[in-house]
């Protein structure tokens, strides 16, 4: 069975998703399945099993599938540099800055990167679901897309195309994105997933004879509008994640311009005992403030600085978790000698709670592991150029706390402690349970509405 591309007809359309449940389904069939987005840009990535960075998608879809990560699945990762660059993560490890046109010119030299990891996977695996990038049909940039069309033409892959109709102009969408493919690929495409339908389904029977009909595109599903609040890729993603009502414990992230990993957070967003706010202010309401991590640790730093919030956040007389970056202000010092960052020599005051200096250093660590801090063994791993000058990996006093490891709060006991230390009420779930079944009951649910025969051919 050929490997499958999941174009989607416009940015934001869903390709996260829809990879993930038809990559579940498949395997539930039998097939081995894996995971691959030859290039993605996020900010938001995790170590994988081989020790290599890849992007949050992707790490959470071999999560479903129950697989092991691998840099191979994302062999090319962007995440925001200073100006017009990007910070290039090349088969799991940091590759330098570059210009984003130089980037472009580049491209020949990146494609045998892409082919080598597919052909790797490709043979561990009966078949690839691999995530396209934005819209594949964007004609002034075709030739530099890695994620759809060079892929799709490359591996000869069979092609889905998800419509968002949450959006509106769906039936244009579709038609535009598949005439405007290349006519080798138009062949390829073997159907249509309308996704994000809200309420009576049955009032779009006549869309789907339309585009069935008209166009001449196979419907393989219509699936309905339901929140996971999990695998968050982005920030605009993350910001539309469903609030709860009333909890014990009311939490304020703060929301960084280069806000990163906000998915070490998932287990307090599901959590029906507390509630999460990302916010630029007003954090007197608050139980507890977390600094999350940052791609840009001295600039948001900065940013903290030209608002109140640096002022208010050290007047703040609650807890307050420092993550990462967020951990990394907590220093005296910010020093990046080597531009890592931000501009050569650079360097920048932190709020001074750990009697310590950061110094960027060109060689970045990542590694994922059980670490013992905070009086728990907790799994965990490690994406980070700042380095304390002395052994401060982790902070703990009774109103400030702080840890390089990300996914802390996966753990039940530490979290359960930290949160039990605000409000004696609260009483904890098990995450990785929760977590599990919402997963399983999410793509059971899902599968309920794909028609996989159609994929399958």
């Amino acid at each position: 069975m050929n490997s499958i591309s999941i174009f989607g007809t416009s940015s934001d359309s869903g390709k996260s998703t829809i990879t993930f449940i038809i990559a579940k389904m498949l395997q539930d069939l039998g097939y081995k399945v894996a995971p691959f987005k030859a290039q993605n840009v996020s900010n938001n990535s995790r170590v994988a099993d081989d020790g290599g960075e890849i992007a949050i998608a992707q790490s959470f879809q071999a999560e479903v599938l129950g697989i092991k990560t691998s840099y191979h699945m994302n062999p090319i990762l962007l995440k925001s540099g200073h100006g017009n660059s990007a910070s290039l993560i090349i088969n799991g490890k940091p590759s330098g800055e570059k210009d984003v046109r130089d980037y472009y010119k580049d491209l020949d030299r990146l494609k045998p990167i892409v082919d080598k990891s597919f052909e790797y996977l490709n043979k561990k695996y009966d078949l690839l679901v691999c995530e396209g990038a934005g819209s594949p049909v964007e004609l002034n940039l075709m030739d530099k897309d890695l994620s759809n069309i060079y892929v799709a033409s490359k591996f000869n892959t069979k092609i889905i195309l998800v419509a968002d109709i949450e959006r509106g102009g769906l039936f244009a969408s579709v038609w535009g994105t598949y005439n405007l493919l290349p006519k080798k690929l138009q062949k390829n495409v073997i159907g249509v997933v309308v996704n994000k339908f809200r309420g009576d389904m049955t009032l779009f029977d006549n869309g789907i004879k339309i585009i069935e009909k008209e166009f001449g595109i196979p419907i393989l599903g219509v699936l309905p509008y339901k929140d996971l609040n999990l695998g968050f890729e982005d920030s605009q993603s993350l910001l539309n994640y469903t609030q709860k009502g009333e909890a014990k414990i009311n939490i304020g992230i703060i929301r960084f311009p280069h806000i990163s990993n906000y998915n070490d957070f998932e287990p307090l967003i599901l959590d029906d005992e507390v509630n999460v706010d990302f916010i630029q202010g007003g954090i007197n309401r608050y139980d507890m403030l977390i600094l999350p991590g940052t791609k840009r640790t001295i600039n948001d730093l900065k940013w903290l600085k030209r608002t109140s919030l640096f002022k208010e956040i050290k007047k703040f007389n609650k807890p307050i978790i420092g993550i990462c970056g967020g951990y990394q202000m907590m220093f005296e010092n910010i020093i990046d000698k080597n531009g890592i960052e931000d501009i050569k020599n650079s360097s920048e005051s932190g709020f001074g709670f750990v009697k310590d200096d950061i110094v960027f250093k060109k060689k970045k660590r990542l590694k994922k592991k059980t670490y013992f801090q905070f009086d728990f063994n907790l799994k965990g791993y490690e994406i980070r150029h700042g380095k304390p000058k002395r052994n401060n990996s982790f902070i703990d006093m009774p109103k400030i706390k702080g840890t390089f490891v990300h996914s802390v709060f996966d753990n039940d006991n530490l979290r359960t402690a930290w949160l039990k230390s605000i409000n004696k009420k609260y009483k904890g779930y098990n995450f990785i349970k929760y977590k599990r079944d919402k997963i399983d009951d999410f793509v059971n649910e899902m599968a309920a509405y794909l028609d996989i025969s159609k994929v399958i051919g």
